[in-house]
């Protein structure tokens, strides 16, 4: 997920992360990715918020998702690997009812057996596939593989384990401190036997037999050997803990990628076209698309949905207006999802796509009418506009959907207009889509030459084309081919009612 750091699973989320989720409605996209499994739509959802904002990050993250999609049998293998070494690690910390030292020991013992048949797992797919990986993060990742887990560790680790297992008895040194009581207990290895000391029967030193039924001895016995052993148990578990990590931070990286083929999947099985994005570094706005489609309307049709062409280079302001339902809205979501995607390091729902990075994404879409009557429409969308203002900087991108539309045209267009002037001075890229022929007109007439103005089609009899077209707003948003359609007839030759 990153060249140089882990991915923070547990990281804060942008702020005004709630109403992007809504406005956007993101809860689609991450659906898609997550499949129903709930760990990848928590990576998910954390991915796609948590944009990345040097290009270079962005590329890297590409290339790595470019591998996937390349090869993803093996991807879904590998995190099918980390996914079963965590259950089953799961299903032995159950099993341990004891924290003695012995119980830590043996439990240890089985984890880091199952542990090492994952691993081994790992290494041969790193051994039969590292080849079919041209990324960075494949590419080290497999060489790591190859390096750390090679033939001569798990020998080792092996020889490790059956020492451990302790087949041949357990072999403690102490010395005698005050009172003749034992100190410094140490657990040493047993000596390596000749067939001949094997298989005699004679045994130099003292021993000593415990009675079967000598309780206390036992549990001395035990103690002693507890002891001996403590040392051993607890840096066996630490080494336990230090793998389970390594299967859990693979899991989370790899989890990203799983819920992208997942999505991938699902828009290729549509026939939606998907590209990897250019990402520029900020400063300069930019922004150019052709066949720009909302991926979320995507996933909710049968059919395929209608993509745009958009070439915003050096506007910070994009002016959306035309006719009522003619795809103005989902436009607008279909920059936002993009953007985000991109910076995520995500493939886009476009033909071709770039776009300079933002150091944010902030969203003011209407709003239903305060149930509680606690304030008017109009003081909620002031209320909702100065808390995005205090959070916003410069570099930002701001999309507004029918702001201010609570009050007349005269004053919401004055409100909106100062809002967006103060936005725009800051350097706050702004895509506005309005029904205010004023504030559309006015900042036509201001700054053309800084801003893009886009209507959405409409066709002579009426039907909507749900295309973007570059033009001058227009007085009407052509809502009588609503009426038309609703109760079918023309306004003009319509009763008074």
């Amino acid at each position: 997920m990153h060249p140089g750091q882990d991915f923070d699973l547990e990281g804060e989320l942008p702020p005004g992360a709630a109403d992007l989720i809504g406005d956007l409605e993101l809860g689609t996209l991450l659906g898609a990715m997550a499949a129903g499994d709930e760990f990848l739509y928590d990576v998910a959802h954390k991915a796609v918020l948590g944009s990345l904002t040097e290009p270079s990050a962005i590329v890297y993250r590409q290339h790595v998702l470019a591998d996937c999609l390349r090869r993803p049998a093996a991807v879904r293998a590998i995190y099918d690997i980390a996914v079963e070494a965590i259950a089953r690690e799961k299903r032995e910390y159950f099993s341990l009812f004891r924290s003695s030292p012995d119980a830590v020991l043996n439990r240890s013992v089985r984890v880091l057996e199952l542990f090492m048949g994952q691993l081994r797992k790992l290494r041969n797919i790193a051994d039969e596939h590292a080849g079919d990986f041209s990324s960075d993060g494949f590419t080290r990742f497999f060489a790591m593989l190859s390096k750390e887990f090679d033939d001569g560790f798990f020998s080792e680790v092996d020889s490790h384990l059956r020492e451990l297992k302790f087949r041949r008895g357990i072999l403690i040194s102490a010395q005698v401190g005050k009172g003749n009581k034992g100190i410094h207990h140490v657990l040493r290895k047993l000596r390596e036997q000749s067939w001949i000391e094997r298989i005699s029967a004679g045994r130099s030193g003292y021993s000593f037999q415990i009675a079967d039924r000598d309780e206390n001895g036992f549990r001395a016995l035990s103690e002693l050997q507890g002891r001996g052993i403590n040392l051993v148990a607890n840096a066996l578990a630490q080494s336990t803990d230090h793998i389970l990590s390594f299967f859990s931070m693979l899991r989370s990286e790899l989890a990203f990628y799983v819920g992208c083929l997942n999505l991938h999947e699902r828009l290729a099985g549509k026939g939606e076209p998907t590209c990897f994005p250019v990402p520029l570094a900020d400063g300069q706005p930019a922004l150019a698309a052709q066949g720009l489609y909302d991926a979320c309307l995507a996933l909710h049709v049968g059919g395929r949905v209608v993509g745009n062409d958009v070439d915003a280079d050096g506007k910070r302001l994009v002016m959306i207006t035309g006719a009522n339902q003619g795809g103005k809205s989902t436009f607008l979501r279909s920059v936002g999802v993009a953007q985000l995607m991109m910076q995520c390091g995500m493939f886009t729902p476009a033909e071709e796509f770039r776009a300079d990075v933002c150091h944010g994404v902030f969203t003011h879409y209407k709003r239903e009418e305060d149930a509680t009557m606690v304030s008017g429409k109009l003081v909620e969308e002031l209320s909702r506009m100065s808390a995005v203002v205090d959070r916003i900087t410069p570099g930002c991108m701001l999309l507004c959907n029918e702001s201010f539309a609570s009050t007349n045209e005269r004053e919401g267009s004055e409100i909106a207009r100062q809002i967006v002037c103060a936005l725009l001075d800051r350097g706050i890229k702004v895509f506005f889509v309005t029904h205010l022929f004023d504030l559309a007109q006015r900042f036509y007439l201001e700054r053309a030459a800084n801003a893009l103005f886009v209507r959405a089609q409409r066709q002579p009899d009426g039907a909507r084309t749900f295309r973007m077209a570059g033009g001058e707003p227009l007085p009407t948003s052509h809502g009588e081919d609503v009426y038309q359609r609703i109760f079918g007839e023309d306004l003009d030759s319509a009763p008074a009612r």
